[in-house]
């Protein structure tokens, strides 16, 4: 089953919930990168319009993948050379589609309940059962994916909750929680 990751740097929300664009950040390439490569994403992007910040996440990924970095730590090498950048969804989606003959089914990520949303159990069913459909995981940065986005998507998850009443997880670790929910060993299932 091809799924991608996309980290969403525009449109996402700032605390007022207007539409902004947040920055790449160099940890976000590395991790994700490596949680992407670990539960066999096909690739995973960052998706940001502004070139200067492109140019940043190009460079990272060039040094990592062809420069002294590749030759210093071949698995790094690894996990980043699945990550791109591409400029916005539009251009994501008409990739997608030419690669794989039909358009991609994009499920959004939030940590606010404010749509109808899918369990993790029932998604991953969902996409186990329709096997050549390229699934497109959205992890909005800032403050979330901007509600225009959310209305436009195919599905959304159910949000994380941890054991208390905060819920304010890093981007990274979103990312590693939902593909193990979704990907990962189905622990749940087995007889302890």
């Amino acid at each position: 089953m091809p799924l991608y990751l996309a980290v969403v740097h525009y449109p996402c929300s700032n605390k007022q919930g207007e539409v902004v664009t947040t920055s790449i950040t160099n940890f976000d390439i590395h991790d994700i990168g490596r949680s992407g490569r670990t539960y066999e994403c096909e690739a995973v992007y960052l998706v940001n319009p502004v070139p200067s910040q492109l140019w940043f996440a190009n460079r990272v990924l060039e040094h990592w993948t062809e420069g002294a970095g590749a030759e210093y730590n071949w698995t790094r090498k690894e996990s980043m050379s699945r990550v791109q950048t591409i400029e916005d969804l539009v251009t994501l989606t008409e990739q997608l589609e030419a690669k794989h003959g039909r358009p991609p089914v994009y499920i959004a990520t939030s940590a606010r309940k404010t749509h109808e949303t899918w369990g993790y159990v029932a998604m991953r069913e969902k996409m186990e059962a329709d096997p050549d459909t390229p699934w497109v995981l959205l992890f909005g940065t800032g403050w979330g994916l901007h509600k225009d986005l959310m209305d436009e998507v195919d599905y959304i998850l159910d949000p994380i909750y941890g054991a208390g009443d905060y819920n304010h997880l890093s981007v990274r670790a979103a990312v590693a929680i939902i593909l193990d929910r979704l990907r990962g060993e189905k622990w749940h299932e087995s007889k302890l």
